[in-house]
């Protein structure tokens, strides 16, 4: 199970309840052009690529049908992340499956990888920072996790921690 979507039907749910029992293997690095590409055919690797989107935030990630990707400040050591328990519901991770592989779409410079998380699952890093989705955008483009309790930011082209504080409607903060 991953974070992703399979046929227009979100993955995340189950991702959540299973991830405990998924296991991973590292994911291939591959550039590629900027469309989203998946195989079907039986045997074949799923194919997912991360995009750079410009908007008022500046350049960020963006991970399967465009939704947006996110930082943890938390998280401080390379390739590790302390997003656990009720963090993972509302922060799913955006993980690959062992037939899984990423691609660095258009304007993503740095350095897509996976690590294993303790569960076995194998998460997806950006330049060693891990990867999120925010359960709060419902489509892609929405940016509603940015700046949420002064620790989660849209996840930078350039890698940086910035941007403008959370909406004052409060949300979700781990």
């Amino acid at each position: 199970m991953s974070s992703h979507f399979v046929h227009g039907t979100p993955r995340g749910s189950r991702r959540l309840i299973l991830a405990a029992a998924s296991a991973g293997a590292i994911a291939s690095l591959v550039l590629a052009g900027p469309i989203l590409a998946q195989s079907e055919a039986p045997g074949e690797e799923e194919v997912y690529t991360v995009n750079a989107t410009t908007t008022d935030l500046g350049t960020f990630l963006t991970g399967e049908d465009g939704k947006t990707l996110y930082y943890f400040a938390n998280d401080t050591a390379p390739g590790a992340s302390v997003c656990e328990g009720d963090c993972i519901t509302n922060w799913p991770l955006f993980l690959l499956e062992e037939d899984e592989t990423l691609e660095a779409g258009e304007g993503v410079t740095g350095v897509l990888a996976t690590f294993p998380r303790a569960d076995g699952s194998m998460q997806v890093s950006y330049d060693g920072r891990p990867l999120y989705y925010f359960a709060g955008d419902a489509a892609a483009g929405e940016t509603n996790g940015q700046g949420r309790g002064d620790v989660w930011y849209v996840a930078a082209e350039d890698g940086t921690l910035n941007g403008p504080a959370a909406p004052a409607d409060g949300g979700l903060v781990v």
